[in-house]
């Protein structure tokens, strides 16, 4: 080898100075303007090129016979561990709020006051808006003083009765008055609270729909919407063949891509009815919101975690190749000596991917050395050399 390389320096040596004594002749060759004196020079340069061409050739070919190293592939290598692989479901779902209500009247009249304006915290039971009670209040009043004479009577009645004195039928109409009487009032009273507006929850008023003086209809006319953000949740679609995997308590990963905000939750309920529209059934992640920056309807990302390994053998997917019978395999190396090895191909059984990479179910043990850099262009049982 080192003869070689000396035969190859000499031989660039000599070279470079004849160019430069072939540089100078061709510039006086040039002078001349003789045509036949250039062609000449010129096709002694052609057959001294050829010539060098013919030695370098030959130099290489022993190079070749002598470096048996020079035809080995290089390659990079990993080494296969157990880890921890949890493959997530990626999903989209919507911030809902069970507490998000827009109340419409129970009985019609005119919006005669509303006590609240948006923005406005309320609790629960507390007045919000009233309607004109169409002369329910006098209607009320004029019974009570029907219903207090009723009961008079009936007092007085009950002790004559309790004396022996009068008959029964007596007291039993007097006491049917007085029922009767108590009834109705109850009953006017119970129509006329429906003309008081309550909050039904504690919340914040979102929105006042409809402005005092306006004639409200029942059931029909919206007139305040209250929100509550403390119970917030996300609902999302999860397709059927995830049905035994996707249960309560599993994690989930939710990003809000508009806020830029990432955080930790877990689903609360899964729905037991299967859409047979899209073949979907409903799950509830529930969600934190003590700032209360997340509103109802925000969309939002899910990652949920919907299988575990705690020892699982991953490896990039790009060093995975396929043969003929549509199996797959990687090349792990075996007899390594001295930085070379040999390349042994393996049939490998994979799983669920995450990323890049993908979970070896059979094939791969711990501790492997697999091949990365030249997997592609390596052959069964060839000898490589370890670049790394």
């Amino acid at each position: 080898m080192k003869k070689i390389l000396n035969i190859i320096i000499i031989s660039s040596i000599v070279l470079a100075c004849s160019n430069e004594d072939k540089e100078q002749s061709i510039e006086d060759i040039v002078a001349t303007k003789d045509i036949k004196t250039i062609q000449t020079k010129k096709d002694e340069l052609v057959n001294e090129q050829l010539i060098i061409a013919q030695k370098i050739k030959q130099l290489d070919e022993q190079i070749k016979e002598l470096s048996p190293d020079r035809n080995i592939p290089l390659i990079t290598t990993i080494t296969t561990k157990a880890e921890e692989f949890k493959h997530y479901l990626e999903l989209q779902g919507s911030v809902e709020t069970k507490k998000n209500v827009v109340i419409t009247p129970e009985m019609p009249g005119i919006l005669t006051k509303v006590y609240v304006k948006e923005g406005d915290r309320v609790v629960k039971g507390q007045l919000l808006a009233q309607i004109d009670d169409g002369g329910l209040s006098q209607q009320i009043a004029s019974l009570q003083i029907q219903a207090d004479l009723a009961k008079t009577t009936f007092d007085r009645q009950s002790r004559l009765w309790d004396q022996k004195i009068g008959s029964e039928i007596q007291y039993l109409q007097a006491k049917s008055t007085f029922e009767s009487a108590v009834e109705s009032v109850n009953q006017l009273k119970q129509q006329l609270a429906k003309s008081n507006i309550r909050a039904p929850f504690t919340g914040v008023v979102d929105d006042v729909i409809t402005e005092q003086g306006n004639v409200v209809a029942a059931g029909q006319t919206q007139l305040i919407r209250i929100v509550n953000l403390d119970d917030m949740y996300i609902q999302t679609d999860v397709p059927e063949s995830y049905i035994t995997s996707i249960v309560d308590g599993k994690e989930v990963e939710v990003m809000f891509p508009v806020l830029g905000k990432t955080l930790k939750s877990s689903i609360r309920q899964t729905g037991n009815f299967i859409n047979p529209a899209n073949r979907t059934f409903k799950v509830e992640i529930a969600v934190p919101n003590k700032n209360r920056t997340i509103k109802p309807n925000l969309t939002a990302r899910l990652k949920i975690n919907d299988y575990t390994s705690d020892k699982a053998i991953l490896i990039p997917q790009s060093i995975i190749s396929e043969n003929a019978s549509a199996e797959q395999y990687v090349y792990v190396l075996k007899e390594k000596v001295e930085g070379k090895a040999v390349a042994n191909q393996v049939v490998i059984t994979t799983g669920k991917t995450q990323g890049d990479k993908i979970e070896v179910l059979s094939g791969l043990n711990e501790n492997d050395e697999l091949i990365v850099e030249g997997a592609r262009s390596v052959k069964n049982l060839q000898t490589v050399k370890i670049k790394n």
